[in-house]
């Protein structure tokens, strides 16, 4: 699906064998949207009228802060990490946690904590939240065998008259050059990333595959409550995050202070400075 296999790429050199894939997408309970005669929204402002009723909720968990700032970032055209000096450009970039800091106004203070597995378990064990806006999918979540009220997952809202792209996540398998059985542990891997088992066995077990084929599958749509075909659109435009060595620890430290800034705890020049002086000692 998507970049999902290019991911793993890296100095020409496949360094792990893709077997699931997720990035950030919408969530809803469609039985609470219908019993409060709400729509899905679909643009930033129609999100905004969900939220301020206190019905919307995301995760605020520092690295999903992080990402889903720089989903943001691409948005706006502020062209993030193209220069080893900046980060992005300025204004665009206090735009950015600007957008999510007015988005998380009327959200409890404990979502700096919570991560996407604890929204899916909000939404679905309890009726206080109705819609996310953007968390990495688990479709556990959207089968009806798993969870007595499932949610819904859909693709990404518009801003500024274009859909989001989120930034990809997923899992590969690496083999370690430990391993005593290298020509078994390939076999398994290849075995896991082939299309039949992608298709069946893995997401009846309660994968989630990478594999096209899979996301294509009929019957995988019906047994996943509709997962695959509701953020398919999504899931085939994610960006893969930058890759460099200093990365992690920056989105890191920098979720840390965007939490801050969301929870007005720090003014917005200081949150650019500090992601700015994270930034450059990153590059090093």
């Amino acid at each position: 699906m998507g970049q999902s296999f290019k991911s793993y790429v890296y100095n020409d050199q496949l360094l792990a064998i893709p077997i699931d894939t997720a990035t950030p997408v919408p969530s809803w309970r469609p039985d609470l949207l219908e019993q409060n005669d709400l729509q899905l929204p679909h643009t930033w402002e129609e999100l905004i009228t969900i939220a301020d009723k206190k019905q919307a909720i995301m995760p605020g968990f520092d690295a999903d802060l992080f990402l889903n700032w720089l989903m943001l970032l691409y948005a706006l055209e502020a062209h993030p990490f193209e220069s080893m000096e900046d980060i992005a450009d300025k204004e665009k970039g206090i735009e950015a946690a600007m957008l999510l800091k007015r988005l998380a106004e009327p959200m409890p203070k404990e979502m700096v904590n919570w991560n996407p597995i604890i929204i899916a378990e909000l939404m679905t064990q309890a009726n206080r939240f109705i819609y996310c806006p953007f968390a990495y999918s688990y479709n556990n979540y959207s089968r009806p065998s798993f969870v007595r009220n499932p949610i819904r997952y859909g693709n990404l809202i518009h801003l500024n008259g274009k859909p989001l792209r989120s930034i990809l996540g997923g899992t590969g398998i690496s083999i370690s050059s430990a391993c005593k059985e290298t020509a078994l542990a390939v076999d398994f891997s290849l075995y896991c990333a082939g299309a039949a088992v992608q298709s069946n066995i893995y997401t009846y077990a309660g994968g989630q595959p990478v594999r096209r084929e899979a996301w294509q599958n009929n019957d995988l749509k019906v047994f996943t409550g509709g997962f695959f075909e509701g953020c398919y659109e999504a899931q085939q435009n994610a960006l893969i995050r930058p890759r460099y060595d200093g990365f992690v620890n920056l989105q890191k430290k920098a979720g840390v202070i965007i939490q801050q800034f969301v929870m007005d705890e720090i003014a917005a020049d200081k949150m650019w400075n500090s992601i700015a002086t994270y930034y450059r000692e990153s590059r090093k």
